[in-house]
């Protein structure tokens, strides 16, 4: 991976880690204010996606090393 792409997804990284930041504290308002279950529940697979999203990124950057 060449290093442009490498701050690439180092960038995209950060993003969605910031996104899942965000998601965190959404859900957690909506819990405190007694939101629709059902809403809240929408946002934590949202939240779940992101997740998911970060793992692929992260194996991206951190190579497998066979020891």
């Amino acid at each position: 991976m060449s290093d442009q792409e490498q701050a690439d997804v180092r960038l995209e990284f950060a993003r969605l880690k910031q996104e899942h930041l965000d998601f965190d504290a959404a859900i957690n308002a909506m819990i405190t204010t007694g939101c629709d279950p059902l809403q809240i529940q929408r946002m934590k697979k949202k939240k779940l996606a992101v997740k998911d999203k970060l793992r692929a990124l992260e194996d991206r950057i951190v190579p497998d090393i066979i020891a």
